[in-house]
């Protein structure tokens, strides 16, 4: 997959994710082309495709990802379905990134990511924090040794009910079948998987997940624990009917800690002794530019992207053993 080769991307889903945060990186990303997109309402893909000058526009799957011409396809589903175009794909034989999570337990992470192993195709997965220049900024502090020994990390997220929540209205991100662990299926698994990322694998997990305010199926207040293969010990408490929003990570150094936010732009702060070191460092415009950068690389034979299906899969199974979906097995 060397050399200046296009690459003619297909995209499954035109949700709003895709709308600022993905696709304008995939049209400004040199050798990258969107060729096609794809939604069951074919009025709604049609008008996608015009407003992002797309040359063509599909409401059948299978006819987007078998064109001839399609290199690789985007899924920006939701996660219930990412599984079922996932395999389509690999029997393809295409490249494939798809939306984060994976999927919404850890087996069917584990066949999505055997399917595209076993046809030695590159899988990526958009937990694109990996590639954020704020999040390298931490890793290079890691590094570098800047806190010493690390010894915890601890995170705390929580936001009060929306208007959506409250009015009963439906809303995949709180149904139970589709994101078991509601708000946190979508917005933990980018933090727990941005900790692998800054601190390694993790042996161990477990946690409890309740739904306290009975305004969805999906839980709504999740506590959990885990551990890392270094020995790093971990603790986060997650809930969606606060009275505000918070979004505070510290990492424990013996010599120093770090803290950040894993969504906002809060600067990262570094304190160490009597010194405090404050950096803002803002996001690219397209959240995803540096993610789509990395997927460019791979492809090119530059560089390893950070996040391919083997380490989705992985925080896949950190976030089923939060939510106490117990599984025997350890993906490291």
């Amino acid at each position: 997959m060397k050399g200046s080769k296009t690459y003619k991307w297909g995209m499954v889903g035109c949700g709003s994710v895709t709308e600022l945060k993905s696709v304008p990186a995939y049209q400004k990303t040199e050798g990258f082309e969107l060729f096609a997109v794809m939604c069951r309402d074919i009025a709604k893909a049609e008008d996608y495709a015009k407003r992002h000058n797309v040359p063509h526009f599909y409401d059948d799957a299978d006819a987007l990802i078998n064109h001839p011409e399609v290199d690789a396809i985007y899924i920006a589903t939701p996660p219930d379905s990412h599984e079922y175009y996932a395999l389509k794909v690999a029997e393809a034989g295409k490249i494939c990134c798809i939306e984060k999570p994976m999927a919404p337990s850890y087996e069917s992470c584990l066949r999505i990511n055997a399917a595209f192993e076993d046809r030695k195709l590159p899988l990526f997965v958009a937990y694109y924090r990996r590639s954020l220049p704020r999040f390298l900024q931490v890793k290079e502090w890691i590094d570098q040794n800047k806190i010493g020994t690390i010894r915890h990390i601890h995170w705390h997220f929580s936001k009060p009910a929306n208007a959506i929540d409250k009015s009963g209205s439906y809303n995949w991100r709180t149904d139970a079948k589709i994101a078991p662990g509601g708000y946190f299926d979508d917005l933990a698994s980018h933090g727990l998987d941005l900790f692998v990322h800054l601190l390694g694998p993790i042996k161990s997990a477990n946690g409890t997940a309740e739904n306290k305010q009975g305004l969805y199926t999906a839980k709504d207040y999740i506590k959990g624990q885990w551990v890392h293969n270094s020995g790093v010990t971990g603790y986060g408490t997650w809930d969606f009917g606060a009275e505000k929003r918070e979004d505070i990570v510290k990492i424990y150094g013996n010599e120093g800690n770090i803290t950040f936010s894993v969504f906002g732009e809060a600067p990262i702060v570094l304190e160490r002794d009597d010194d405090t070191k404050s950096l803002n460092v803002a996001n690219p415009e397209h959240v995803q530019w540096n993610h789509v950068q990395n997927i460019k690389a791979h492809l090119s034979g530059e560089s390893q992207h950070p996040s391919l299906g083997d380490t989705a899969t992985h925080t896949a199974w950190v976030m089923d053993q939060i939510l106490e979906h117990k599984i025997e097995v350890i993906n490291n």
